[in-house]
């Protein structure tokens, strides 16, 4: 009964999981405010979501641009920035779809078929616009007001969104390009139009525009040293960091108590369960990571064909991923810095309750324990790794069970 074709975990293919976990904050953030402020025309920033391979970034902002397609908005693709890209060449090209979806394409004003020409032109040049001299607007504003005049088209369609998704936003390392695509996006957010009301007045209100910025930690060192307060200003920075036991186990409730949908070979329904100690022990192996959650899922259900998965299903499946399980937090571990990967080896060394900074830092031989303050601030705040609470104690379980374990050997 369980085969390739019907198995619903999927880990790291960039696809929306039919077996969701957690992330109900987030997803809240955009049904409960992003998207109502928007459409009321309030003010509310765009949002970046960062955090380390694994965390399910990419999923997070599919699904709520697939909840958008549903509810009717304009949504670009997913726009991955390869390393070295031209990023307003990339956009160019998506808000040029946006304004087609719009409907500005077949328009007759002239200022939208100028804005349409002009950012055709960025599609094809990008940044080297500017490079050469042309004399018109520089190809941020380009992007900024044909962004405008969807933002407008959008008003005009009542109850309609547009959504700009970007993702790998760390491979922007050309600070004009990142600069002038943020300004872009920032501008357009902040943008106010006056349209009427009841009465024969006028009032001012924002865009319909979302703008959702994924990546890795790393771009948060980008924006904050180069860019300032401008960005945090216009956007609000949410680090993942692992699941719950709860919210994965939540997840695994379908199939622990009615079983999970499959069709059947005589073109009828059956379901697949789980026992509740292999969906326990699924929850213990993944550590709270998204993709290790997927991983084990679909191991699991390769590793037999009968309607239940069993423990001993799990364990086995378990065991052919151990490899890319492992793999795949010593990238992780790969990227840090060595004084920062330091730290979480004497960090996992140490007792849970002897995890204060402190005795870290006697531990690193250091002068005074502040010497290894803004190593574990930048652990916290910006990578997710940690937390500094008293004790210290690891928010990235997989890394903590890696460091300081025998994980992922079951």
């Amino acid at each position: 009964m369980r085969s390739a074709l019907n198995n619903p975990f999927s880990p790291g293919a960039d696809t929306i999981p039919q077996v969701w976990a957690g992330r109900t904050e987030q997803l809240g953030d955009w049904r409960d405010v992003v998207r109502p402020r928007r459409l009321a025309g309030l003010p509310e920033r765009g949002r970046t979501i960062l955090g380390e391979p694994g965390l399910g970034k990419s999923a997070l902002v599919r699904r709520i641009a697939d909840e958008a397609k549903r509810a009717g908005d304009w949504v670009t693709p997913q726009l991955r920035i390869p390393s070295g890209a031209d990023p307003l060449k990339l956009v160019a090209d998506a808000v040029l779809k946006l304004a087609d979806s719009a409907g500005l394409a077949s328009s007759r004003e002239h200022r939208i078929g100028e804005a349409i020409k002009r950012v055709r032109g960025v599609a094809v040049s990008g940044v080297s616009l500017t490079l050469r001299g042309n004399d018109g607007p520089d190809p941020y504003m380009a992007l900024t007001d044909l962004l405008i005049e969807v933002g407008r088209a959008a008003i005009a369609k009542r109850h309609v969104m547009a959504l700009i998704h970007i993702d790998e936003v760390q491979n922007i390392t050309d600070d004009k390009a990142l600069s002038q695509l943020l300004i872009s996006l920032g501008d357009a957010l902040s943008h106010e139009v006056e349209v009427p009301v009841p009465g024969g007045e006028f009032v001012s209100r924002s865009l319909p525009i979302a703008v959702y910025l994924t990546g890795l930690p790393d771009f948060e060192d980008m924006t904050g040293a180069r860019k300032g307060a401008t960005f945090a200003r216009r956007f609000k920075t949410t680090t993942l960091t692992a699941i719950d036991e709860e919210d994965l186990a939540e997840a695994l409730q379908e199939f622990v108590l009615d079983g999970w949908e499959v069709a059947d070979d005589s073109g009828g329904v059956s379901r697949i369960r789980m026992e509740p100690d292999a969906a326990s022990l699924v929850v213990d192996v993944c550590r709270g990571e998204p993709f290790l959650f997927q991983l084990a899922g679909e191991q699991a259900w390769y590793a037999g064909t009968g309607d239940t998965v069993t423990v001993d299903e799990v364990r086995r499946g378990w065991r052919t991923a151990q490899r890319e399980a492992a793999a795949h937090v010593e990238r992780i571990l790969e990227r840090l810095p060595s004084r920062e990967r330091q730290f979480l080896n004497v960090m996992a060394e140490l007792a849970p309750a002897d995890r204060t900074l402190t005795r870290i830092a006697q531990e690193l031989r250091l002068a005074k324990a502040t010497d290894a303050g803004p190593t574990a601030q930048r652990l916290d705040t910006v990578r997710g790794i940690i937390g500094r609470g008293k004790p210290y104690t690891f928010r990235h379980r997989a890394v903590e069970a890696y460091v300081s374990s025998e994980w992922p050997n079951v």
